[in-house]
């Protein structure tokens, strides 16, 4: 039932056209419904006088503020993550702690970025390595 007809069964009852039982039957809703709007409609009203729309406004100011905040500081990590990896800072290659392995190149492979193609390496623009040993953008 829309907000609208919902308030004119309300403020029938509460005018006094219409008891909570006939209003409920002319809605064709039951009472419990009836007495559930009239409630919600009273609690509304009460907190709109003591400045309940006031402190959700302040909320909500204090919320959007916040929010810039937060995509202000997330817009310096991704422009500082951007200089990082153009500058060859952040490389996505195996940390020191890590193990050789079988598959993994060993120092004989040096000039050549192709051996860590298969694992997803980055060349210093940041481009993905392909298996010929070149970023994708073409560059060696």
């Amino acid at each position: 039932m829309p907000a609208s007809d919902k308030l004119k069964v309300v403020i029938s009852v509460l005018s006094g056209r219409h008891t909570l039982a006939e209003a409920a039957r002319r809605a064709n809703v039951s009472e419990q419904s009836v007495g559930n709007w009239k409630r919600q409609f009273l609690e509304g009203g009460r907190t709109a006088l003591e400045g309940g729309a006031s402190r959700n406004a302040q909320r909500e100011r204090e919320l959007l503020a916040e929010i810039s905040e937060l995509k202000t500081a997330l817009g310096e990590a991704y422009v500082q993550l951007r200089v990082r990896r153009k500058s060859g800072e952040y490389r996505s290659v195996p940390s020191q702690t890590s193990r050789r392995s079988e598959k993994t190149p060993d120092s004989t492979s040096r000039g050549s970025a192709a051996p860590w193609a298969s694992r997803g390496a980055l060349t210093r623009a940041g481009a993905p390595i392909t298996s010929s040993g070149q970023g994708t953008n073409g560059r060696r």
